[in-house]
C-alpha cells in the first residue's frame, strides 16, 4: 500500500542551474499554478564539483522554500532539472536482433562520441521508436559528481527526487501543449551564457549547444558601441534588430554571435537530417530562454535558415489564479521548471 500512496504525491518542478534555483507547483489537471519562486546564485560558487556544491546548494534551497515562494508549494517530491550543456544526447539506431544487447551498445555509444570516462557518468536510455528491422535508442548520459550532489543537496533538504533531465527535455514538456511542439521542431534555449540547441520529434532527439549567450550579445553591443553594459543591455531588449535609427549599429555588433549560433542549429541539424533521412522533415525553430529577449530575433533566425522561427510564448497554458504573476523577465526563464512540473506519474515509471 505504501508504494500506491508514494506514487500518487505531487510532482513539483525544481531547476538546478548554474546561476539560480527554481521551483514550480501546478495542478495539471487544471493547468493551475500552486506556487512558484526562484533565487540566483553566485555561479563561482556553484561549480557542481566540490563537497563545499552540497551545502552551498542546501542553503540557497532551503532560502528558497523558506522565504522565495509566491503561493504554496504542494508537495516536497521533486523532478530536478539540470542544464543541457551539462548533459550528453544522442539518438542512435540498433538492429533489432540486437535489442538484448542494448545496454552494451549504449555504452558502446558513449565510450565512442562523449568525451568523459563511462565510470565517471550516469548513463540513460529510452526505447523511442520500433520499425520492422530497428531500434531507435535515445540516450543520456550526465557527470556523476553533479548529479549526486544535486541529490544530496535536495535530501537534505527534506526533499524527494522523483525523477532528473535535462532542462531541454522539460521545455519540449511545455513546447508540446503550447507551441505545435507535435511538429519536428528546432528548439533554441538562449540562455545567460550559453546555447541550448535540440530537436524535438516527439521526443528529444539530439542536442547541441554554443557558449553564446544573452549575455554574450550584450557585451557584444557594449564593446561595439562604446556603451556601458546597463545601456547596451537597453538597447538589446529595446531596439533588438527591428527597423530604427540604431539598427545598423546593433546589428552589425550582433551578427557575429549570432551567426555563431546559427552556424550550431545547421550542424545540429545536419547531424539529424543526415543520421535519419527517413524521419519527418524539420518544420519550424522555436527560440526560448531569457537571453532570447531580442527584438527582430525571431525573423533574423528565419532569414538565416530558411525557415519558420519565432520566439515561443507558452504562459497561455498557465493559469496563475489569484496568484501575482512572474515579472515579465522572469517568465521565459520559469519555462523549464514549468516544464518539470508537468511530468506525469506515466513518464516516470513507464
Amino acid at each position: 500500500m505504501s508504494s500506491i500512496f508514494y506514487r500518487k504525491k505531487p510532482i513539483i518542478g525544481l531547476d538546478i542551474s548554474r546561476t539560480s534555483i527554481k521551483i514550480m507547483s501546478i495542478d495539471k489537471t487544471r493547468m493551475l499554478v500552486h506556487g512558484y519562486g526562484s533565487i540566483n546564485l553566485d555561479s563561482q560558487q556553484n561549480d557542481g564539483n566540490s563537497n563545499d556544491n552540497v551545502e552551498y546548494l542546501a542553503q540557497n534551497i532551503k532560502e528558497l522554500l523558506k522565504n522565495n515562494i509566491v503561493g504554496q508549494i504542494d508537495s516536497n517530491r521533486v523532478a530536478i532539472g539540470i542544464p543541457t550543456s551539462r548533459t550528453f544526447s544522442r539518438t542512435f539506431t540498433l538492429p533489432m536482433k540486437e535489442e538484448a544487447n542494448i545496454i552494451s551498445a549504449v555504452n558502446l555509444e558513449v565510450e565512442q562520441y562523449i568525451p568523459a570516462p563511462l565510470d565517471s557518468l550516469y548513463v540513460d536510455y529510452r526505447i523511442i521508436n520500433r520499425s520492422k528491422d530497428e531500434l531507435s535508442v535515445l540516450m543520456c548520459a550526465a557527470p556523476k559528481k553533479m548529479i549526486d550532489n544535486m541529490l544530496d543537496a535536495a535530501q537534505r533538504c527534506g526533499l524527494e527526487v522523483a525523477a532528473i533531465e535535462p532542462n531541454v527535455n522539460a521545455i519540449s514538456r511545455l513546447l508540446k501543449k503550447t507551441e505545435e511542439g507535435m511538429l519536428p521542431t528546432v528548439i533554441v534555449d538562449i540562455g545567460t551564457s550559453a546555447t541550448d540547441i535540440a530537436i524535438l520529434d516527439s521526443d528529444i532527439r539530439v542536442t547541441g549547444g554554443s557558449n553564446v549567450g544573452g549575455y554574450t550579445l550584450t557585451l557584444n553591443l557594449a564593446k561595439k558601441m562604446n556603451v556601458p553594459i546597463e545601456t547596451a543591455h537597453q538597447f538589446k531588449v529595446l531596439n533588438g534588430l527591428n527597423p530604427g535609427p540604431r539598427q545598423a549599429r546593433i546589428t552589425g555588433a550582433l551578427q557575429p554571435s549570432l551567426h555563431k549560433m546559427t552556424n550550431e542549429i545547421k550542424r545540429v541539424m545536419r547531424y539529424y537530417t543526415d543520421r535519419f533521412p527517413n524521419e519527418r522533415k524539420i518544420e519550424q525553430i522555436l527560440i526560448v530562454g531569457g537571453g532570447g529577449n531580442v527584438p527582430g530575433i525571431g525573423e533574423f533566425f528565419t532569414n538565416e535558415l530558411l525557415m519558420p522561427a519565432r520566439v515561443a510564448s507558452p504562459w497561455q497554458l498557465l493559469n496563475f489564479g489569484n496568484l501575482e504573476q512572474p515579472a515579465k523577465q522572469l517568465r521565459s526563464q520559469l519555462s523549464p521548471v514549468a516544464g518539470l512540473a508537468l511530468i506525469r506519474q506515466e513518464d516516470i515509471y513507464d
